[in-house]
């Protein structure tokens, strides 16, 4: 059994002179201690089950202890992942694993996570809230549409690479990426080119070499479909003063219509005091008359 005990894990005396013990004990084989993460604990699990089965009886109890001693439980690795190492450095791989959602059980202490080439559809608000190592984070190659406000809110301050190209998002909250300090990757997307998306290329750190990926699939206009956003803006177009414009033009029209109202409103009224007014008129108009006929009746006779 290696002798190796890695540095996260520390353990009481108790278990630190049981675990001395546990050199001599049982000849395990050196991979059920080493420190390769869960998964690779999980491919040696028979192999130590074996071991622990040819062992004398009186030292089976002894040996299993140090393979529960050995192996890293505080840093489990998803199933449907690998964890290793990359200089010196967690590095969880799970690409080209059919995966529709974020592992929730991703190592703490991860510093490079590869989530390309799979199914996601979504990112949601504080997926990675957990990872506070973070740096590099590769989501490209997925079904990607959705990502929330606060999606990548708690590792922002950490991530210095971050992939989202060849996904299908059109839009994506301005909130979501400006506050990262990461290096972008977003093209290779149906973008539909707009304020919020132009807001992002001019502030966002964008890497370098994709920036020209990053095409117009839809746009207020149809002559910008189908050109890279940084050639329409290098043209003179300004998304954000089109569509303030947009919206005084709404705000004009409404003001008219209500306007409008109002003087309707108001011609009617008028009307309809005049009638009143008149019927009004004829009203005391006729006893009037009709006194002034039964007078003239009486004096006759």
């Amino acid at each position: 059994m290696s002798s190796h005990i890695p540095s996260t894990h520390r353990f009481p005396p108790a278990m630190g002179e049981a675990l001395q013990e546990c050199r001599g004990a049982a000849p395990l084989p050196r991979s059920c201690c080493s420190h390769q993460g869960i998964a690779s604990s999980h491919a040696e699990l028979g192999r130590c089950k074996m071991a622990l089965t040819t062992t004398p009886a009186a030292s089976i109890t002894q040996a299993f202890f140090c393979l529960l001693l050995c192996i890293p439980w505080g840093s489990s690795c998803p199933p449907s992942c690998q964890c290793t190492e990359r200089a010196g450095a967690k590095a969880v791989l799970c690409s080209s694993r059919h995966l529709v959602e974020i592992p929730k059980d991703i190592p703490k202490d991860a510093v490079f996570l590869k989530l390309d080439a799979n199914s996601i559809t979504r990112i949601p608000s504080k997926a990675f809230r957990h990872l506070s190592h973070l740096e590099e984070l590769d989501l490209s190659r997925n079904a990607i549409e959705k990502i929330d406000r606060a999606a990548f809110k708690v590792v922002a301050a950490g991530l210095r690479t971050l992939d989202l190209s060849s996904n299908r998002i059109r839009n994506i909250p301005k909130k979501a990426l400006l506050t990262l300090n990461a290096k972008l990757r977003l093209a290779n997307n149906p973008w539909h080119c707009e304020c919020a998306l132009q807001a992002v290329l001019w502030e966002a750190r964008l890497d370098p070499d994709s920036v020209q990926d990053i095409t117009c699939h839809t746009a207020p206009r149809e002559e910008y479909v189908g050109k890279p956003l940084l050639q329409v803006l290098d043209a003179g177009v300004n998304f954000c003063s089109v569509r303030q414009r947009t919206t005084d033009v709404a705000m004009f029209i409404t003001m008219f219509g209500w306007f409008t109202m109002v003087i309707v409103y108001v011609i009617c009224y008028v009307r309809h005091n005049q009638e009143d007014t008149c019927k009004h008129v004829e009203y005391l108009k006729s006893p009037s008359s009709t006194q002034g006929h039964a007078e003239t009746t009486s004096t006759a006779l």
